[in-house]
Parts: C-alpha cells; sequence; structure tokens
C-alpha cells in the first residue's frame, strides 16, 4: 500500500519511505543527533549505494562493507559507523523474527489470536534494537496518523505522539511548515528543560 508522505522534502527519499515500510523504520532508527529530514533522508542514501533496498541484503551485508558504505559522504547520519551497525541490527531482527516482512510487526496476531492493539504494537517495537520508549510511541503515531495503521488504542500507546494537532514529533510533519512547527517546539521544549535544570 503507497503513502504520499513529505517527511524529508526529497521527492526520492519521501517515495521510498511512502512505499516501503522498512524504510520508514530505519527512518526512525537514524532519527536522534541529526535533523528529522536528515535522519529519513538516510534509507534512500543506502537504496542508492547498494542498487535497490533489500532488508534481507542490508542484514547479510559485510558489516565492514556496510559501515564504509554508510560513512561516504554524505553520510548517512553524523555517527555513520554506530548507526550503520543499528540498521542492520534491526535488519537482521526483522527477517530473524518477521521473515524479512516489517508489517508484521502491527499485523500478526496476539498470543490469544486476536488482532494486535497498540500496547502489543507498542512492545514489539520497543523490543526492536536501537528503539526506545520515545522512538517507538513516535513511530506507533508515525503509523496512525500517516501510514493508515491504526490498531485499537494506538493513539493512547502513542502517549502525547499521538494527540490530535500536535506538533512534536515526525509524526506530524506533512510539510514544510509543520516540519518547521515541530522543530520549534522541539526547541522550545529544550530551552525550557534547561530553565528547569538552572532553577
Amino acid at each position: 500500500m503507497a503513502h504520499d508522505l513529505w517527511l524529508t522534502g526529497d521527492p526520492e527519499a519521501d517515495q521510498l519511505l511512502s512505499t516501503d515500510a522498512f524504510a520508514l523504520l530505519v527512518g526512525m532508527l537514524l532519527d536522534q543527533q541529526v535533523q528529522m529530514e536528515v535522519a529519513f533522508a538516510g534509507p534512500a542514501k543506502i537504496a542508492d549505494r547498494m542498487d535497490g533496498w533489500d532488508v534481507r541484503r542490508i542484514a547479510d551485508a559485510d558489516p565492514d562493507e556496510f559501515t564504509a558504505m554508510a560513512s561516504t559522504p554524505p553520510s548517512i547520519h553524523r555517527y555513520p559507523g554506530s548507526m550503520a551497525g543499528r540498521v542492520q541490527a534491526v535488519a537482521r531482527t526483522v527477517v530473524e523474527d518477521y521473515d524479512g516482512d516489517v508489517t508484521r510487526l502491527w499485523t500478526d496476531p496476539g498470543p490469544d489470536g486476536e488482532a494486535p492493539d497498540g500496547a502489543l504494537v507498542l512492545k514489539r517495537l520497543k523490543a526492536l534494537p536501537g528503539f526506545g520508549d520515545q522512538k517507538a510511541r513516535i513511530f506507533l503515531a508515525l503509523l496512525g496518523k500517516q501510514y493508515g495503521v491504526e490498531p485499537a488504542g494506538w493513539k493512547e500507546a502513542a502517549g502525547a505522539y499521538g494527540e490530535d494537532g500536535s506538533h512534536r514529533s515526525i509524526a506530524d510533519v506533512t510539510d514544510q511548515a509543520s516540519l518547521d512547527e515541530v522543530r520549534a517546539t522541539k526547541k522550545a521544549a529544550k530551552a525550557a528543560a534547561r530553565a528547569a535544570r538552572s532553577t
């Protein structure tokens, strides 16, 4: 299922994110200590350099060669070496636990055979390498708000990131204006946190 995402401002990068859920997951993985649009452009850089995007090829790639590819300017991240390892780790987990199909994170039934709810999807996301609680909640909100993945209770499981009309994360980015709003919200939150620490 294709989606019309605007997360980077680069048509090719956004097209990959819109059509491949594993690319979207990797973009979320890379979203730390770099600008959001830089992080989500990472999968397109990898795809260009590997002549295609394939979770199994990424999982099976020689780690040194993959790191060298990720580090080639423009690199996929400010810390390309460590992030290359994380990308391969999450690719291996998707291959080993979900037979290479990342959508099974939100489609595989629960232990009792029931449809997965937001809490279960969040739990699965948090079990992925490199996905802490906050990153998992943001990705769940991104799935619900923009990717058409709406398991029961997803907004509650995503917490504040699932709120309608919020501008807290990449889940709320749909164009340059909303990207600027999210960036301003993050900047204000950091300033408030610094102020709180200094009092």
